[in-house]
């Protein structure tokens, strides 16, 4: 007999069973199996199979009417070898419908129930399967509402905490509160720097204090994971890594554990990473000695060795579903290991040292520049800006500039840009068509990416395009003319 299987979690929180039986419309009734509060319903499935067990995900209330059920059934073992096969596929109740096929639940499959600890639910003539199905989803509809203004209302509350005077400790407070547990932030060092919530006994403290080097970085290395987690008896514990390498770890310990629990936590995580990373090492002292350096004029060849030494990568940032916040792009920098964010309107733009790979982001696109030094950072800027724009239009998570040699270094770099700016001179004073014209020659001249990529109409493209022909003088067909203005393009 197979092991029994553990439920896919689908996107929905599940539904207790006691709240499919305390619905008046459906009559349900349970007849067999444990009286067990904890039991939940993931979805509805309905089959007629002697044996469902290779199309069950596991979780399932398993809708039958019983006319799998041969005339001899209950002078053997069909039924508990149908029974135990749903166990076994990790069904979580059997509902029988007692017509049109059977007019009453059989016995056999009552005993064989019980045997096996499957609830099994009776379901009156007048309810129909689609019925009790409708009923789950809506449950299910109900909880995952209910779920997601808890996780509402917690990041307000934390984020309200976290503009306090006493901001790390209001945090831990609320997120303490939020979870019915304990929190605790631990230093680089590994000690308790402050702690909120009901004191766990002695042994929880020491799982989750050993927990921690999961994921605090060793030396100068990234840490291993982001977060981590572990039980003890029924006691849950998670950590989470605070910033890039500044060393600070959350650590929580519930007594229950929601789907929403995690959100909650990533977001004080994410608060708390903004409220000690200024306090590490001068880090937050050395940021503000560098801006104010080039606000007074120093080069940032000048102010870069305050930040770090050796190359740095540009990377132009932008989600999938809405504009970026605050919040979202410190997480985002904390991803990318550097606090040098900015945040515009509709773009993100991270500082990120050389020695850094960045990977791609769930719910982001990027666009990264060839590392370079610092007095070429605004040469990286503008890679990372065309790059950003080919990844979007080609619905790619990550585009890095190419940064390997080619054919126009065999120019000289100021004859290069002497005749770029000849070739491209009647397009001057006119940035969006040489924007346009640059973006549709690196997407081979496709309308609906360049549109996509420059966030405007296809036919504003177009028109763009053809201003571009007629000033230029050139016929954009020929792959000869595109190849001498895209190097023009790159040089001008």
């Amino acid at each position: 007999m197979p092991e029994t299987i553990t439920p896919a979690v689908p996107p929905t929180p599940p539904v207790p069973l006691s709240a499919l039986l305390s619905r008046e419309d459906l009559a349900l009734r349970q007849i067999a199996g444990p009286d067990d509060p904890s039991v939940v319903i993931h979805w509805a499935h309905t089959s007629e199979m002697a044996d469902p067990y290779p199309y069950l995900l596991g979780g399932e209330l398993l809708l039958t009417a019983g006319v799998h059920i041969p005339e001899a059934a209950g002078s053997g073992t069909y039924f508990d070898d149908y029974v135990s096969r749903i166990v076994a596929a990790g069904g979580a109740a059997l509902g029988f419908g007692v017509a049109p096929v059977h007019d009453t639940v059989p016995r056999a499959l009552v005993a064989a129930c019980e045997r096996h600890g499957l609830p099994l639910l009776e379901v009156p003539p007048r309810t129909t399967f689609s019925g009790v199905a409708r009923a789950v989803w809506q449950l299910m509809a109900q909880a995952r509402l209910a779920e997601l203004r808890r996780v509402t209302e917690a990041q307000q509350s934390l984020a309200a905490a976290a503009s306090r005077p006493d901001p790390v400790p209001s945090v831990l407070r609320q997120l303490a509160q939020r979870l019915g547990g304990r929190a605790v932030l631990y230093g680089p060092d590994g000690t308790e720097i402050a702690a909120a919530g009901r004191e766990q006994a002695p042994d929880v403290g020491r799982a989750l204090r050993g927990l921690v080097p999961v994921v605090r970085p060793a030396g100068n290395a990234a840490p291993r994971a982001t977060s981590a987690t572990d039980a003890v008896d029924d006691v849950h514990l998670a950590v989470y890594a605070l910033g890039a390498d500044e060393g600070f770890v959350l650590g929580v310990a519930t007594v229950r554990r929601d789907p929403g629990d995690h959100t909650i936590a990533s977001v004080a995580a994410v608060l708390l990473s903004l409220l000690t990373g200024e306090h590490h090492s001068g880090a937050g002292a050395a940021r503000s000695s560098a801006l104010v350096r080039l606000l007074l004029g120093a080069p940032p060849e000048e102010v870069a060795p305050l930040l770090g030494a050796g190359e740095w990568l540009v990377v132009h940032a932008r989600p999938e579903a809405q504009l970026p916040d605050a919040v979202a792009a410190s997480a985002l920098g904390a991803a990318l290991g550097s606090p040098l964010v900015d945040l515009g309107r509709d773009v993100v733009r991270v500082l990120v040292p050389g020695g850094r790979v960045p990977e791609p982001q769930a719910g982001w696109t990027l666009g990264v520049s060839a590392a370079v030094e610092p007095r070429e950072w605004p040469a990286a800027d503008a890679q990372a800006a065309r790059a950003l724009a080919r990844a979007r239009a080609t619905r790619t998570p990550l585009v890095r500039h190419g940064a390997r040699p080619g054919l126009e270094d065999l120019v000289p770099r100021a004859d290069a840009e002497a005749h770029a700016r000849a070739l491209l001179a009647p397009l001057a004073g006119r940035p969006e068509l040489v924007e346009t014209l640059r973006n549709w020659l690196a997407l081979h001249g496709s309308w609906d990416r360049t549109a996509v990529a420059l966030d405007v109409h296809r036919n504003t493209v177009r028109q763009r395009i053809a201003r571009c022909a007629a000033l230029l003088d050139a016929d954009l067909d020929d792959p000869d003319v595109r190849m001498e203005l895209w190097f023009a393009l790159r040089r001008g």
